[in-house]
């Protein structure tokens, strides 16, 4: 018998051979291929438009640009004004304001745009939006890398409204602001209780994240710290340990009463499951896949990092902005980069019809709030 949710995998250990997918020889990947589900590499193909091959070689790409950032971050020293994934050339990209640089960034095997502001500037200019009082009209901002600017992204239909026109005002003080405008508000993707899904709390439905030691990570907004957390069959898991929300958007759950955990993001019995193996963040401009109850495996790409949401029940900070769609019910749901931890599932806009954003809570920052080890294979 295979469930679709977490909790059946933690009660029935099954996860090993639960939703395999069967590749003929001709399907099988190469050797030098990166250890990625075919769960994963199905829905690059859906979602991205890519062949098997070429999901196989982004992958293979996105993994040595990832391994890359730090030592060519270092290179650029104090002239930094950022880094991305490029998926047209495969490599990683990185910002100087120095041209004088760049040899050395080069050399450690990156490409090197010369821009005008570095990361730093960009950065504090983001801290002093941070510190405004934001309308509703206004969804986000964050720094861009690749446009060396801060984004402000407002709602298309309140962009003449006076408190977004003020607010944009304030913005574009820094001199470092571009606006832009996005179809919807974003919302938290947390829903009301559907019977043999995840887990539940009170009359909210979310989803697992990660497995950690003792428990599991998941977004903050789906329950209080001391609220009791149940299963698909409704028999107990655990409790909420620790929980913020806004501000941020992270929460994790203690496992007990015969619960256990596994390093493993669910294929829900449609795709194979994925072993995770670590948690190195990937790359503005990578390939990134989510995992939840009410919408199953979707991808993407990596938009933005460390971008201010501004939901109606207050700012969260800290946030990576994705191109993969999301629904109710998929709150604190798992985002991997190939077989590598990045974050939880806190909201967005749009869904998985017509499309739409997502935003996930790094998952490092989670583990180092409370001092939790990732559950790895």
């Amino acid at each position: 018998m295979v469930r679709t949710g977490l909790s059946a995998l933690l009660v029935l250990g099954a996860w090993a051979g639960a939703g395999t997918l069967q590749a003929s020889a001709s399907d099988a990947p190469s050797a030098s291929a990166p250890q990625a589900s075919a769960g994963i590499i199905t829905a690059m193909q859906r979602d991205l438009g890519l062949t098997r091959s070429q999901a196989e070689a982004r992958l293979t790409a996105e993994k040595a640009a990832t391994a890359l950032q730090g030592e060519a971050r270092t290179a650029a020293g104090a002239a930094l004004g950022g880094s991305w994934f490029d998926a047209g050339s495969g490599r990683l990209a990185v910002a100087v304001t120095d041209a004088s640089k760049a040899g050395a960034v080069r050399a450690t095997g990156a490409v090197v745009h010369v821009v005008d502001h570095t990361e730093r500037e960009l950065n504090a200019a983001k801290r002093r939006l941070d510190a405004l009082s934001a309308p509703s009209g206004v969804s986000s901002w964050h720094v861009d890398p690749r446009a060396n600017t801060v984004v402000v992204n407002v709602v298309a239909s309140e962009r003449t409204d006076n408190d977004v026109r003020a607010f944009v005002a304030q913005a574009r003080e820094t001199g470092l602001v571009t606006v832009k405008e996005t179809a919807e508000a974003p919302q938290t993707f947390a829903a009301g209780t559907v019977g043999g899904d995840p887990y539940y709390t009170g009359n909210v439905r979310c989803s697992i994240g990660f497995s950690v030691h003792g428990g599991f990570v998941t977004a903050g907004h789906c329950g209080q710290a001391g609220g009791a957390v149940r299963g698909w069959d409704g028999s107990a898991i655990g409790s909420f340990q620790g929980s913020s929300f806004p501000d941020n958007d992270y929460a994790w759950v203690n496992v007990g009463s015969g619960w256990w955990t596994v390093p493993v993001v669910l294929g829900w019995g449609t795709v194979s499951d994925q072993l995770v193996r670590g948690s190195n963040e990937a790359p503005i401009g990578a390939s990134i896949c989510r995992s939840g109850s009410t919408t199953h495996w979707h991808c993407g790409n990596v938009l933005a990092k460390n971008e201010t949401v501004n939901y109606s029940q207050g700012a969260v900070h800290q946030m990576t902005k994705t191109s993969v769609c999301a629904e109710p019910g998929d709150s604190g749901g798992s985002f991997i980069s190939g077989d590598q931890a990045q974050g939880v599932t806190s909201g967005g806009w749009g869904n998985c019809s017509s499309g739409g954003e997502t935003w996930h809570q790094p998952i490092n920052e989670i583990l180092n709030r409370y001092g939790l080890t990732l559950h790895t294979a």
